[in-house]
């Protein structure tokens, strides 16, 4: 079971850390779409939102801080997902592609959410490796 909680962090992680990486590699372009929503400051919520992403992505593949890192990725997904995914706001084919966003989205949120009741140390987790060696006996 630990290698298998170990796998699922690993691609839950590496998703958020590669999506946040994008905010910075598409930065302008990102902007541009985040400025037709009315959001204001695009270029700084674009950056803010990439911070998150990868914050919350790195303590969920190290196991570092985790609750520090759902609480990122709430503080990404929930205000994201209302403003850009707002598929009631759309019609057609806008509106579909809106509302599968939106969807996944709140399944992100509810699979970062239980991690939370995961008890820590996580296994194989950096942290898990620090406190070992610092109570080993010598």
């Amino acid at each position: 079971m630990k290698e298998i909680f170990l796998a699922g962090r690993i691609l839950l992680g590496g998703f958020f850390v590669l999506s946040g990486a994008h905010h910075f590699t598409s930065a302008t372009a990102m902007a541009e779409q985040v400025a037709r929503h009315g959001i204001p400051l695009p270029m700084a919520a674009v950056l803010v939102a990439g911070l998150l992403l990868i914050v919350g992505g790195v303590t969920l593949l190290l196991g570092v801080a985790p609750r520090i890192g759902v609480a990122a990725l709430a503080l990404f997904l929930v205000p994201v997902t209302l403003t850009m995914h707002a598929f009631w706001h759309e019609e057609g084919m806008r509106r579909a592609i809106d509302l599968v966003n939106f969807m996944k989205n709140f399944g992100l949120l509810g699979a970062v959410m239980m991690l939370v009741a995961v008890p820590e140390p996580w296994p194989y987790s950096v942290h898990v490796r620090g406190y070992l060696r610092r109570h080993a006996s010598v």
